[in-house]
């Protein structure tokens, strides 16, 4: 096996470049626990949310990626171009839902600090917005249940709190030492 590279500058310790190693280690330690030889990662010609990383952040990794690897590894067209699940002809996804800033925003504050739809429109939400947003969430999970695995880098991602591994690789050593001959 060839010796691993540095994912990312040595002493780096921006938020972007944390979210940036997690998700790169994870995904490599799911395909070595699993026992994989090679992977491919299929994205949609965007930037692919990987996990429960907020959009706004997703934006912000690339950047930071570019910035740190001083050269465009995502394509500035790409950073540029407004987001879209592309379900119809020009569709962005600006078109159903607030701007990221706000709608990230709102997801943080309800899934990760737990807080209700009274608490968020009392923070300066338009609560028409919050209810509609936290009413696609509820209309989502089931999505979420039929998703592949993904990696969790928040506190706490979509009500869970908790999640055990989905792969892990049992030591030979201790399964053989422990079982009986």
């Amino acid at each position: 096996m060839p010796p691993p590279t540095p994912i990312a500058p040595a002493g780096d310790l921006a938020v972007e470049s944390e979210i940036w190693r997690a998700l790169v280690l994870g995904t490599r330690d799911y395909v070595r626990k699993c026992g994989f030889g090679s992977a491919v990662l299929g994205l949609s010609g965007g930037l692919a949310v990987i996990a429960d990383v907020p959009k706004t952040m997703v934006y912000r990794v690339a950047r930071w990626l570019n910035a740190a690897k001083g050269r465009a590894i995502i394509p500035e067209p790409i950073l540029t171009k407004a987001p879209s699940a592309e379900l119809r002809p020009n569709q962005t996804d600006q078109d159903s839902l607030p701007p990221y800033d706000v709608l990230d925003d709102i997801l943080q504050r309800h899934i990760e600090q737990h807080q209700p739809a009274n608490d968020i429109v009392a923070a300066g939400f338009d609560a028409a917005t919050v209810r509609r947003v936290l009413r696609l969430v509820r209309l989502a999970e089931f999505k979420r249940k039929q998703a592949a695995p993904g990696l969790k880098v928040t506190d706490r991602a979509f009500g869970t709190g908790w999640r055990m591994p989905i792969a892990a690789r049992p030591n030979l050593e201790e399964i053989t030492a422990e079982s009986p001959v």
